[in-house]
């Protein structure tokens, strides 16, 4: 059973709608207000729901460890820095949440995707936390490498919202995915805003069972993608970073994608 809330500043129910398989809240002439947040709740744990907060935002597959799930209305003139400037605009909003089919939780695809992870961890994974985030500037945010932007040729607010490190040396950005996977590749979308920016030319992926593997990008501006044997994690960290001897210091991360299956399918899965 699903149930889709609007909240209130005060915390009062504006409005909500139940269904067993999918449900929606949609307005056309309601403007959001300080304060309000979208509740998702759910009959069962630890289960994979598609949920799209605004039509904005596309909708994400996400795994809920808890039945009650909270995304705030995004009115803060800093935070909406990083999103659309659509996101919870006008008087007509559709709000939606829906059981996947399993074909969609069982194929080989980007499983550290997620357009609505937030800053703090929620409960929905996956989740991207780092050690630092340049000036607690959220088109900086380590959310914004999961969101599945990839736009990397220049820097700032969205559509080039990033991951930035404030020239910290021991920068790390992990993932969160909530549950045991199976991975085996990554893809790097390194910000390429030259000269403005740097790379990495050497950086560690380390995984739940503490094997590490080592991979050297170049400065090139499409997805870099390292393969590996298959590895069972509940997370991935990316760290290690080591920058390229240049005048720029400001090596930046657009997007990490995660390739794999969830762990229970991974059997079944032909990788060739």
């Amino acid at each position: 059973m699903l149930t889709l809330k609007l909240i209130d500043g005060d915390g009062n129910v504006v409005d909500q709608r139940t269904h067993e398989n999918e449900t929606y809240l949609a307005y056309k002439t309601r403007e959001y207000t300080k304060g309000e947040k979208i509740v998702l709740e759910s009959s069962k744990i630890n289960c994979f729901i598609w949920i799209q907060v605004d039509e904005a935002i596309p909708a994400s597959l996400i795994y809920l460890t808890k039945k009650n799930w909270e995304f705030p209305i995004i009115l803060d003139t800093e935070l909406r820095r990083a999103y659309s400037t659509k996101i919870f605009s006008g008087e007509r909003h559709y709000i939606r949440a829906y059981l996947p089919k399993s074909y969609e939780i069982e194929n080989y695809r980007n499983l550290a995707l997620n357009t609505h992870d937030q800053k703090q961890e929620s409960g929905a994974y996956p989740h991207a936390f780092a050690n630092v985030e340049t000036r607690n500037d959220s088109t900086f945010f380590a959310r914004n490498a999961i969101d599945g932007m990839i736009a990397n040729d220049n820097h700032g607010s969205f559509p080039y919202q990033s991951w930035g490190i404030n020239q910290q040396p021991d920068a790390q950005i992990t993932i969160d995915f909530g549950r045991e996977i199976v991975t085996d590749k990554i893809s790097l979308v390194l910000r390429a805003d030259y000269p403005h920016d740097s790379f990495w030319e050497k950086v560690t992926l380390e995984f739940s069972n503490g094997e590490q593997l080592q991979f050297e990008p170049t400065n090139a501006a499409d997805r870099q993608c390292f393969s590996f044997k298959p590895i069972k994690t509940t997370m991935v960290s990316l760290k290690s970073l080591i920058k390229h001897q240049d005048e720029s210091p400001f090596p930046a991360l657009t997007e990490f994608e995660v390739y794999g299956k969830e762990s229970h399918d991974w059997e079944d899965f032909d990788n060739e």
